[in-house]
């Protein structure tokens, strides 16, 4: 599946009349495994991404380019349509075109620009601000202006309603609308009454994410426009506690043939890392009669 392709299929799903849970990948293996197991789509958060590349919290600290590189290598390894959180989009509006020219030659099929003010300015230490609303426009136009590929989807991210109410989240809703976003990712959605607010103002596809679980019945968030809508991060959880654990046993002297039951298998490891594929190609290019 091309790029174009890929990106085609994660329109289809805006464009459609479901709600769609992506699995949250952060590496080649991890997004072949959501792709063996049938997810439509792959979620790559900033956050993993800082913790996957550097082993660092989510404070802003990697760069773009760090960031697209395992992007591209997530895209290399699977046929997933990747959307990816390209955060502030590193920068003022000429940062964020550069950021979407990077994202999208690396492959991804969508990206999020958000309006938060980030890094965090000097002695700011708890608070978290948004940018005037005039200059979270002005970075939505410079994200389409930088788009090559049409079929990329650019989506606006907002937090307004922890900070400006609905009221204030409906006007940038509005506004990045108007800008021309293919799609309003919101967070910090606490009441169904927000959400049936937002589908009522704007006309946009509505991905959510950190919504409280007793909304999460897909039925209603799909009658409400929500096309996207995140679980969290878990698998990267899962597998960090996975290797403690593992390393920790190894550690304290637990035999290897203990921990046996507890890893992937033989077949599964030739499955995520498509060794029938290889053999084909060796046979084919290296074992030449």
């Amino acid at each position: 599946m091309n790029l174009s392709e890929r990106r085609d299929q994660y329109r289809s799903i805006l464009e459609g009349d479901k709600c769609v849970c992506p699995a949250s990948v952060f590496d080649p293996i991890s997004a072949r495994i959501a792709e063996d197991l049938g997810f439509e789509v792959g979620m790559f958060a900033g956050s993993i991404g800082s913790a996957t590349v550097l082993g660092d919290p989510d404070l802003i600290v990697l760069t773009l380019s760090e960031f697209a590189q395992q992007a591209r290598r997530i895209c290399r390894a699977s046929h997933i349509s990747l959307m990816v959180d390209a955060d502030h989009g590193y920068g003022n509006a000429l940062n964020v075109r550069r950021t979407v020219e990077e994202l999208e030659n690396a492959g991804v099929s969508a990206l999020t620009i958000e309006d938060t003010l980030l890094p965090k300015s000097f002695g700011n230490k708890d608070r978290v601000d948004l940018i005037s609303l005039e200059e979270g426009v002005g970075k939505m136009k410079s994200a389409i202006d930088g788009r090559g590929d049409s079929s990329l989807v650019i989506a606006a991210r907002t937090s307004a309603i922890q900070f400006e109410g609905i009221a204030g989240a409906v006007k940038r809703a509005k506004a990045y609308e108007r800008a021309g976003v293919d799609a309003l990712f919101v967070t910090g959605i606490t009441t169904r009454e927000q959400i049936e607010e937002l589908h009522c103002e704007v006309n946009l596809p509505l991905l959510l994410g950190g919504v409280n679980e007793d909304y999460m019945d897909r039925k209603y968030l799909s009658d409400y426009g929500v096309r996207i809508l995140l679980q969290g991060h878990l698998p990267f959880q899962a597998a960090v506690k996975a290797v403690y654990d593992t390393l920790k046993s190894l550690r304290h002297g637990i035999s290897t043939s203990d921990l046996l039951s507890n890893v992937a298998s033989e077949g599964l490891m030739n499955q995520v890392t498509r060794r029938s594929e290889y053999n084909r190609r060796i046979k084919q290019f290296l074992d030449i009669d």
